[in-house]
């Protein structure tokens, strides 16, 4: 999905910026902090406690100057991803959805689709059943040698050239190739994909001639699979009990496929940023592997691939925080921020250890479904790991605080990662065909 970025938003500061008018009909709104992606920044830290201290765990915010409620207390998003009848992913609901300018910003990620991620109720039970169901016959011990084939393929191509940007050329190619092999897809297809799926995240001119591409091959796709049904994450699909329509098993591939790779590529990025600029954890780059895992879980707490979820609409009149939320009001789940919290994250204990209580795969009915927080898990973790073995004396080539983050909202995602390295001959490891060649 393309990014939210206001163009004409003023640059960030330590302050929000505030709208000193009231709205007609949003009074409450009147001194409404301005969300837009470049008040978010490269810290967002200030700008949480700053909402918090004026506000309250609700905010009220102009989202690209539209009101809604920016949800950034711990117990409140909790409470409002466990309340699906009251608090619904439909954005059919949202009040003021026909007051939208036609150029508005985050308009992509309020726009209904036929997908799973816009259903309720048991439709969407039905729905999301199958794709659990799906990712749960993935043999983990397989996904870690997939893997790490393509992994390995991928250092392959940079290794004798002693330096490289890991985001593009290493994140941002590897959970999309992952992935589009488990869902069966031809060799000869994956290139193109894996390209139209970066172009779309991209957003820009160019995306909606990628979305009409990927339909092209999943819709194929699908097709291939009723005929000759395989050992992959379509054919599974299809011969579910739930009997997903092939209209329905299109949509929700593409949005498996497109938000997977998003949420597992910006992980690795994030994770190996904070390996190579961190000294709690740079001693992983001299061999050792004890603090992957500690630092894919300290990602997810400070730095989550999604910090924002624009996905909630109030189904009645409730009370939140002591705010009043009318019926169809758009709620913003604050992830960064609510992982942020005091009340989780007192300051004397920031350290996020061994803790899992983060929300960074969301929560509740829409949360990340079953087990993919599992499988991303195996995706970036052998990421991280094949490249500190393979480049074990990788470093940076600028200073940490050169490195920017994407202007956006929606993804915590690093623009680059430079480092350079020893040169390595390549191992050749990593078949063209690995997904077909282990079955």
């Amino acid at each position: 999905m393309p990014d939210s970025t206001d163009p004409s938003a003023a640059p960030a500061s330590q302050h929000p910026e505030r709208r000193r008018e009231p709205l007609e009909g949003y009074d409450d709104h009147a001194d409404a902090v301005r969300l837009h992606a470049s008040l978010i920044g490269d810290d967002p830290t200030a700008l949480f406690q700053e909402m918090r201290r004026e506000h309250g765990p609700v905010v009220p915010v102009l989202l690209d100057g539209m009101p809604v409620w920016y949800v950034i207390g711990y117990r409140e998003l909790h409470h409002v991803t466990s309340q699906p009848q009251l608090f619904g992913r439909d954005p059919r609901r949202w009040n003021l959805q026909d007051h939208l300018p036609p150029d508005w910003p985050a308009r992509p990620y309020v726009t209904w689709q036929p997908s799973v991620m816009y259903s309720e109720g048991a439709e969407h039970q039905r729905r999301i059943g199958a794709i659990s169901d799906a990712l749960d016959s993935v043999d983990r011990t397989e996904l870690a040698l997939i893997c790490e084939q393509i992994a390995d393929r991928a250092i392959d191509e940079i290794s004798g050239d002693g330096q490289t940007d890991l985001i593009s050329q290493y994140a941002d190619r590897i959970p999309a190739q992952v992935i589009t092999r488990l869902f069966g897809l031809a060799e000869t297809d994956l290139p193109e994909l894996v390209e139209d799926v970066n172009i779309v995240l991209g957003g820009g001119e160019e995306a909606p001639s990628a979305i009409t591409r990927i339909l092209e091959k999943v819709s194929r796709l699908i097709a291939d699979k009723r005929a000759l049904p395989g050992h992959d994450l379509t054919s599974h699909m299809l011969a579910h009990h739930a009997r997903i329509t092939d209209e329905e098993i299109v949509q929700d591939l593409i949005m498996t496929m497109i938000s997977s790779h998003d949420n597992c590529s910006n992980w690795i990025g994030s994770t190996l940023r904070l390996m190579l600029m961190d000294d709690h954890f740079s001693m992983s780059l001299q061999g050792g592997r004890s603090s992957v895992g500690e630092a894919l879980n300290d990602v997810l707490w400070k730095d989550p691939p999604t910090p924002n979820m624009p996905s909630r609409w109030a189904v009645q009149d409730c009370e939140l925080a002591g705010r009043r939320i009318r019926r169809g009001d758009m709620l913003v789940l604050g992830v960064a921020a609510a992982n942020a919290d005091p009340q989780v994250q007192p300051a004397a204990h920031a350290g996020s250890g061994a803790n899992r209580a983060h929300l960074a795969f969301g929560h509740g009915e829409y949360g990340c479904p079953f087990p993919a927080p599992e499988l991303g898990g195996i995706i970036a973790k052998t990421a991280v790991e094949v490249l500190l073995d393979r480049l074990p004396d990788v470093y940076l080539t600028v200073k940490p605080d050169a490195l920017r983050w994407r202007p956006s909202l929606w993804v915590r995602s690093l623009e680059a990662l430079p480092v350079r390295f020893s040169p390595t001959v390549p191992t050749g490891r990593g078949p063209s065909n690995i997904w077909n060649a282990s079955r």
